[in-house]
């Protein structure tokens, strides 16, 4: 750059130019060369090196080069190198102007710090895309590890363009910051916490988009549609959209219904109180009730229904007396998990069983309401 400036002066003084006007003509040369050579090296970048890598890596067998040096990457370095051609040739084009030099400096500095954010992030989000979706766990733990990362890359990006505007080292700045560290955990207290609860979730596999969840101290109860660490979305059976925090699920508790679906069966326990008076012996050696063939009867029924699944436990068993009628509990699991065909088949089921009820001489009790 220095001969480019001799041979720059040189050429000034050869077209006969007053000195007055000397060092204005040169800087104005000057800057349209550091221009020349930015949009270069841009170019290069871009219509060269760019092609060459897509070539290279689409003939790998290999996905993790197609993710970290995809074109979203790629394109986002090119913006960071006309910066640095800027930066590093600021200085031999306004040597004779301090301030102006130092002023051009400082706003090329924060142009690459956000240009180096851009592409930290372009980078961290491409890491979401190594997995291929088959390992829910392990893509659940990227994106919030890329999350996480995310927050770190913002949080040291702040600090530097602070220290850049205020002429500060940015070390100085982040030893200063441990003074107020209190009052930081204090004023992010939430999100600190919303960020341990983030990790919590998915390092402990507690939860995976997709999965089916009911929240008791909330409306949530529907399936996992999006997770980061701050925010769990559930997209609800009536299609509406209900925002949980992780600090939430982790604190206090929520059913997961991963287990059901991925089972033989989904199960239904059912309680029906029968009136005492309707309890009588079935013949004059008075072994058996009614209540006893009813019972044989309805296991029998489950057993042989389709859409009952024997293999797993299937029992009709008898509960405690209460003033309210002698209660049977039926537990047993349906084959078919699908909502919509569940409750179907399980209408079905226990309808059949209030009507068998009848045949055996027994009463489902039922309260009248006071006249």
């Amino acid at each position: 750059m220095e001969e480019i400036r001799i041979f720059v002066e040189t050429l000034i003084q050869h077209f006969g130019l007053s000195a007055g006007y000397v060092p204005l003509a040169r800087h104005a040369v000057l800057v349209l060369v550091v221009a020349v050579l930015a949009t270069v090296a841009y170019l290069l970048g871009r219509k060269i090196i760019i092609p060459v890598v897509g070539k290279i890596t689409r003939r790998t067998s290999a996905q993790w080069d197609d993710v970290l040096l995809g074109r979203r990457v790629l394109l986002a370095a090119c913006s960071v190198v006309p910066a640095l051609v800027v930066w590093q040739l600021l200085p031999l084009v306004f040597y004779q102007y301090p301030t102006v030099r130092e002023v051009l400096s400082r706003l090329t500095a924060i142009y690459i710090t956000l240009s180096t954010v851009h592409l930290f992030i372009v980078f961290i989000d491409s890491l979401k895309l190594l997995d291929n979706g088959h390992r829910a766990s392990l893509r659940q733990y990227i994106l919030s590890f890329c999350g996480l990362l995310r927050v770190l890359v913002i949080f040291f990006a702040v600090i530097i363009v602070i220290s850049i505007i205020i002429g500060r080292n940015p070390t100085t700045l982040l030893a200063g910051l441990g003074a107020t560290s209190a009052i930081l955990m204090l004023v992010f207290k939430d999100t600190i916490e919303g960020l341990v609860a983030g990790i919590r979730l998915t390092s402990a596999e507690m939860l995976h988009v997709g999965d089916w969840i009911t929240v008791p101290s909330t409306q949530a109860d529907g399936t996992v549609i999006e997770m980061n660490l701050t925010t769990v979305k559930v997209q609800n059976f009536d299609n509406t959209i209900v925002t949980v925090s992780p600090l939430t699920l982790v604190n206090g508790s929520f059913q997961n219904w991963k287990g059901m679906q991925a089972s033989d069966g989904r199960r239904v326990k059912r309680k029906v109180f029968y009136d005492f008076r309707s309890l009588r012996f079935m013949d004059e050696s008075r072994e058996e009730t009614n209540m006893s063939r009813y019972r044989d009867a309805v296991e029998k029924y489950l057993t042989e229904c389709p859409w009952v699944n024997a293999d797993m436990t299937l029992m009709v068993r008898q509960l405690e007396a209460t003033q309210g009628g002698l209660p049977l509990e039926f537990y047993f699991f349906l084959k078919n998990k699908e909502w919509v065909h569940y409750e179907h088949a399980l209408a079905a089921i226990m309808e059949h069983i209030y009507v068998l009820a009848g045949e055996y001489g027994l009463k489902v009790y039922q309260k009248y309401p006071e006249q």
